[in-house]
């Protein structure tokens, strides 16, 4: 799974239970609060920007796995692994688990994306290609 991907992946996000439909204007007023996921911004490479949104919307609900996800991979981007992790951690402990919709169309719950986006993370797998090129590898010893 590329970074890009996981990146754009949390475009929406609702609750796995089965609730009976909305009326129009509640489902509309639910939209209109829902939480900025920044995954546009993500997407296009304003981590910085990301962060500043998706903290003030974790503030405003500090159990929402997808924008817990979506400031770990923030984090990650800036290099913060410390507190990208810490994210994903608190994505995996939500007790509501939600459907999550993929940039790809493929819906996931956000407990194993959360998992999914740990091993990303201790793989290296959300450096940019600047910052990894800042990386000594073993050759440049």
């Amino acid at each position: 799974m590329s970074v890009a991907f996981l990146a754009l992946a949390l475009a929406a996000a609702s609750p796995l239970a089965d609730a009976p439909a909305a009326p129009l204007d509640t489902a509309r007023a639910a939209s209109e609060a829902a939480p900025e996921l920044a995954a546009r911004t993500l997407a296009a490479g304003r981590a910085e920007q990301a962060i500043a949104a998706l903290e003030k919307s974790s503030a405003a609900d500090p159990r929402d796995a997808a924008v817990l996800i979506n400031l770990g991979i923030a984090y990650a981007q800036t290099g913060n692994d410390t507190r990208a992790r810490e994210a994903f951690r608190q994505a995996l402990a939500c007790e509501e688990v939600v459907e999550i919709e993929t940039a790809d169309g493929v819906a996931t719950d956000s407990r194993r994306l959360a998992r999914k986006a740990l091993k990303m993370l201790e793989r290296g797998e959300f450096r940019t290609a600047a910052a990894a090129t800042g990386q000594l590898t073993y050759r440049d010893r």
